[in-house]
């Protein structure tokens, strides 16, 4: 609590750009500029936002009804309405939620939101850096348990570089079975060149370029898990389940979205 927030006003952050796509009021002159010029690229982004908001929400409710309570959610980004921990309490109070983010509005504004709630946790730290948060993490959670690992909308700011799958396989092998994993993820299949431009323009304006990938590109990320029924598919099924009209080009959003469960290693997908 007591850390230095430096924030760098005169860069975009990926998390203050997402929190204006959603409507929110915690971000900057120079975020909202990058995000109109965005939308000037692709129209729908806004409701693409909605759509994988909707998607954590309703993960979230998949994982409570799974019998997982705890919960850790990488990339966790400003608080909005409908976060982890209100969506999980809604259905047990007794949930526990570990909130991480290295960006320090989203960590200063969520840290506000929750007090001194003994049931969740808001890490400023790299989720590149899985020993460090799982370190951090176990202040909290109880990882002899079930965990319910979260990075939705987060996998696409990890270069290859950054090796991902290594990574996401370093929070696979801290859980035990019966955990689950929910993944959203953007991607390039079928955008026609808005999906260049849309990387280039990250590229350019923030310190977290974009990397896009296809579907078959985040399947390596499940090594090691069971996809389950739903499989995979493009971001407005999960809209739609949560009655969130989708009124864009189904073909103009796509954005991987997954859930599986941590067991014997197995692929399985599906698109909707």
């Amino acid at each position: 609590m007591g850390e230095q927030q430096e924030i760098d006003l005169t860069r975009p952050s990926a998390a203050r750009v997402y929190d204006y796509y959603l409507g929110g009021a915690h971000n900057f002159a120079v975020d909202r500029e990058m995000a109109r010029k965005a939308i000037e690229m692709w129209p729908e982004l806004p409701l693409i936002m909605q759509a994988n908001r909707a998607f954590l929400r309703r993960a979230v409710e998949f994982c409570v009804a799974s019998g997982v309570r705890q919960f850790l959610d990488l990339g966790s980004g400003i608080p909005t309405a409908g976060n982890v921990h209100e969506v999980a309490r809604s259905a047990d109070p007794g949930a526990r939620v570990v909130y991480v983010d290295n960006d320090p509005v989203a960590v200063t504004y969520s840290r506000t939101i929750l007090g001194d709630d003994p049931r969740t946790s808001v890490l400023r730290a790299d989720l590149r850096d899985p020993r460090d948060v799982l370190a951090q993490a176990r202040t909290l959670l109880d990882f002899s348990r079930p965990v319910a690992v979260m990075m939705v909308a987060v996998l696409h700011f990890v270069g290859d570089a950054d090796r991902p799958a290594d990574v996401v396989a370093a929070y696979r092998d801290a859980v035990q079975p019966g955990s689950l994993l929910v993944v959203s993820h953007a991607t390039q299949d079928g955008q026609n060149g808005q999906a260049d431009e849309h990387e280039d323009l990250y590229r350019r304006r923030t310190a977290t370029p974009m990397t896009m990938r296809s579907k078959a590109q985040v399947a390596e990320f499940f090594a090691g898990y069971d996809l389950v029924d739903r499989g995979s598919c493009t971001c407005p099924c999960g809209a739609r389940r949560r009655r969130t009209r989708w009124t864009g080009d189904r073909s103009a959003s796509r954005a991987w979205r997954r859930w599986a469960a941590s067991a014997e290693p197995r692929a399985l997908s599906r698109e909707c």
